[in-house]
């Protein structure tokens, strides 16, 4: 696997809402670059909400060996143009005698 490629990290700022609520804020996130990744197709699918066909493309963020990654559960990707949220909980392998073996990341383009 090569890990030639380059994504940001978008992370949103906390705003509060009318009730005092804290809540993500996506118009001017936090933009962290990141180089020496692999990000691959991982499949897609096909949902119906509300009677209307969508498409979903399903990717795959890798690091190499001993490469962690500040990259939480609650942040977007950019890469290639497109935005990809990250799904579900951020995988850290353990390294045999301590420390992060590799990272993986399921993800999901985003309107």
């Amino acid at each position: 696997m090569l890990y030639t490629q380059s994504i940001t990290i978008l992370r949103a700022g906390i705003v509060e809402d009318d009730y005092g609520n804290e809540k993500a804020d996506w118009a001017d996130p936090v933009r962290l670059p990141v180089g020496g990744v692999n990000v691959q197709p991982a499949g897609g699918s096909t949902e119906d909400p509300e009677d209307k066909q969508v498409t979903v493309s399903g990717w795959r963020l890798y690091t190499p060996r001993g490469m962690d990654l500040d990259l939480r559960e609650t942040d977007r990707v950019e890469a290639w143009g497109t935005t990809m949220q990250v799904v579900g909980k951020v995988a850290r392998w353990p390294a045999p005698g301590g420390g992060v073996h590799h990272v993986e990341a399921d993800l999901r383009e985003v309107d």
